[in-house]
């Protein structure tokens, strides 16, 4: 099977462009190489489909450069939100140094106001998504060489990808204007005609986007990196969670763990190493709900489709060609640490710190922590000592382009192996790319919604099951980190022995007998489980305790690292500001139709 992301190169001779910087997000009609009726038919209705598809990554397929699809920054709009949800969530520091790309620190410390770039640019990317969406369902409209089964799949597929790039705006801004296939007339749209304000709730037709896709889409795919109807109802089941409807998303999730396959036929289940979500070699897994496929080496002569958003984000110097940005902080690094008894210490974790290397020089002597530890840590955090993947032992500040400015650590998950760079590295750009798939949900994120629905239902027990369930993968030995037979030749295989002194244990269900122990128990479970993917700072928004947390963060790890120096978050930062570019764009007689956030 083919996966998506090889094709979008041959689509993009016929789908969407992307417009001008000097446009608005909507302020302009559709243009392609070829005439509308050309495309009026199946072949070119599913090219338009790729084309939405190919917008998932918010990249520039032609560019061999960093760009995004609303000419800015490719890091600044990459769809893991690792600066909107991993950096300004507490799971890392920006790195780097303090002056290199400011306008991300000013985000993650929260004095960022509208004008900041990369707020418009995030915001054009999803519109832009948005816009292919809404042309590809236009178009379908008139195809007459399609079964009906062919034109719901293409049908559920574009609303599936719509409600995706919504949910991404609804969560970053909150007050987004909804516009879809009908909201003008695609062939004689002036651009003054469509101005729409941001005044209703999108959450409802998110929804009935999702529950559209997931009543109408097969199981099985063609093609790899195309949604199905599992993973409709899983997002479905997420759209209900972030708005507390517990009662709609339970029953949801418990059919997706129950019954729920991947589009290739495989039954959703843990896989039995962690890592094997983060390496190309094993993607596209049982775990993987729904992914953003990458690919290396296309052809294309850049990098465009491999990975550029985390282009930035490699340990400094070393084998790696840049950056030295997205460094984990303490705070999360403590966050694994385990008692005795192999659980985590839920409340004052930051009192039981692990050891790091912080403030010496990689020729200074150094032990790596003794204490218990969660396994998952070496697999998200490369810290000095520890083996980092087949790259051998990470060598602490040699790796770490300004220790004062962002902690002693690297980030891990988006690297890829040294055995298999010759296939899912890609070098064709100024900073590195690669092959591994961002999962946007994977099963392991299914089990701990599951858990969260079932914890605010009163099944405390169940809730207890599920995140045990994630738990008691992250404990079996056969996925923890090793030492290397050798050190000094990584690539020559590792021994069986533990690179650390490991501890997970699940948890006795006997403590599972009321809401805020087991909320507690899974909101540090997503923290453990899923650090480093993007979903911390719109997790603690949605919880309520944004404000309480991040600011606690702030005051403990100011004193690890100064670049959140003057950190604070208020209440008006439970959303980011409506772009002020895009308000001055929404300007209909007289009057600017888009609304600012409050607070800003």
């Amino acid at each position: 099977m083919k996966s998506i992301s090889h094709i979008v190169l041959g689509a993009a001779i016929l789908t969407i462009a992307a417009a001008g910087c000097s446009k608005g997000f909507l302020e302009r009609a559709p243009q392609s190489s070829l005439q509308e009726e050309a495309l009026t038919n199946k072949k070119g209705v599913n090219t338009l489909l790729i084309g939405a598809y190919g917008a998932l990554d918010g990249q520039d397929f032609n560019d061999g450069n960093m760009t995004d699809l609303a000419g800015g920054s490719g890091y600044g709009v990459s769809p893991d939100n690792w600066i909107y949800g991993s950096v300004a969530g507490g799971d890392a520091h920006k790195g780097s140094d303090p002056g290199d790309v400011a306008a991300a620190l000013q985000i993650v410390t929260f004095q960022a106001n509208a004008s900041n770039s990369f707020f418009n640019d995030k915001w054009r990317v999803n519109f832009e998504g948005i816009r292919r969406c809404n042309f590809t369902l236009h178009v379908l409209a008139n195809v007459q060489d399609m079964t009906p089964d062919e034109r719901k799949q293409v049908a559920g597929e574009a609303r599936f990808l719509r409600a995706h790039y919504y949910s991404d705006l609804k969560k970053m801004f909150d007050k987004v204007p909804w516009a879809d296939e009908n909201a003008a007339d695609y062939k004689n749209l002036h651009v003054d005609d469509f101005k729409i304000p941001n005044d209703k709730d999108v959450w409802p037709m998110i929804e009935a986007d999702f529950k559209f896709a997931m009543d109408n889409l097969s199981e099985a795919k063609g093609e790899i990196g195309r949604a199905n109807k599992w993973a409709a109802a899983a997002y479905l089941a997420k759209t209900y969670l972030y708005q507390k409807k517990y009662a709609e998303a339970a029953p949801i999730l418990e059919n997706v763990i129950n019954n729920g396959v991947t589009g290739k036929g495989l039954h959703f289940d843990l896989m039995e190493n962690f890592h094997d979500n983060f390496d190309a070699f094993t993607e596209n897994n049982k775990e993987a709900v729904f992914s953003i496929q990458y690919s290396a080496n296309d052809g294309s002569g850049g990098t465009g489709n491999a990975n550029q958003g985390q282009m930035l984000n490699y340990p400094y110097n070393g084998p790696f060609s840049c950056c030295g940005f997205y460094q984990p902080s303490q705070d999360l690094v403590n966050s694994f640490r385990t008692s005795a008894t192999g659980l985590p210490y839920l409340d004052d974790y930051n009192d039981h710190g692990v050891v790091s290397d912080l403030g010496k020089s990689s020729d200074q002597p150094f032990t790596p922590d003794e204490g218990f530890l969660d396994p998952r840590l070496d697999w998200t955090v490369g810290r000095r000592g520890i083996p980092f993947l087949d790259w051998g032992l990470h060598p602490g500040r040699d790796w770490i382009r300004n220790q004062n400015s962002a902690g002693p650590y690297s980030a891990l998950k988006n690297v890829y192996m040294q055995v298999n760079q010759d296939k899912y590295y890609d070098g064709n750009g100024w900073a590195p790319g690669n092959a591994i798939n961002y999962v946007l949900i994977r099963f392991a994120d299914v089990l701990l919604m599951a858990a969260e629905c079932q914890a605010n239902l009163g099944n405390y027990a169940k809730a207890g099951e599920y995140i045990n369930r994630v738990r008691t993968r992250a404990g079996n030995p056969a996925g923890f980190v090793k030492t290397y037979i050798d050190p000094e030749d990584p690539m020559g295989g590792t021994t069986g022995t533990p690179a650390a002194n490991y501890r997970v244990s699940p948890y006795p269900l006997s403590m599972f007998t009321g809401k805020d122990f087991t909320m507690k128990a899974i909101r540090f479970e997503r923290k453990l489980e899923l650090a480093m993917e993007g979903h911390r700072f719109f997790d603690l928004v949605r919880w309520g305790i944004a404000q309480t947390e991040l600011n606690k963060y702030f005051r403990f790890e100011v004193q690890i690292a100064s670049d959140i120096t003057g950190g604070n978050f208020a209440p008006r930062n439970n959303y980011y500001p409506i772009p002020q570019r895009q308000i001055d764009l929404s300007v209909k007689n007289g009057k600017s139709v888009l609304t600012q956030n409050t607070g800003y």
